[in-house]
């Protein structure tokens, strides 16, 4: 049975909880025990891909959903956040060859993360556990790695 861990950022837990809620809720329903769930919270979205690097090497997962909420503030900071975010998550993936979508937001107001935290836009955390479930599947069928 696949394994799953969700890394969440504690930052703008307000949003970041209801995406940890989906993304479990989905994996769930998809068949996966809640044993072969692991919950590992950080303090910010950067701290996601060292995070994601450090389980993809423990072998234990065949996916990593991560999930956070970055909202633009008065400086060039939240471009350097976002940037950096996805660029480490993506790195971390393709070079574990492991699963790890992506279910942080990066959005210019707090509304705007609310409609995608269960709003009116849907769950991205569901979306992202989702997106992990159905890799693994595609990547079990496509056989080992060279």
């Amino acid at each position: 049975m696949s394994r799953f861990a969700i890394v969440a950022s504690c930052f703008n837990k307000l949003i970041v909880d209801p995406l940890v809620s989906g993304a479990q809720h989905t994996l769930l329903k998809a068949g996966i025990p809640e044993q072969n769930i692991e919950f590992i919270w950080v303090p910010g979205a950067l701290e996601i891909p060292i995070t994601a690097q450090r389980l993809s090497r423990l072998k234990r997962f065949d996916a990593i959903v991560c999930l956070g909420a970055v909202i633009k503030g008065n400086t060039d900071h939240y471009e350097h956040v976002c940037r950096e975010v996805y660029r480490g998550m993506t790195r971390v993936s393709l070079d574990s060859n492991l699963p790890i979508t992506a279910g942080v937001l990066t959005v210019e107001t707090i509304q705007q993360a609310l409609e995608r935290a269960g709003g009116t836009a849907g769950n991205a955390g569901s979306n992202a556990a989702q997106a992990a479930f159905d890799l693994v599947q595609i990547l079990d069928k496509l056989g080992a790695a060279a």
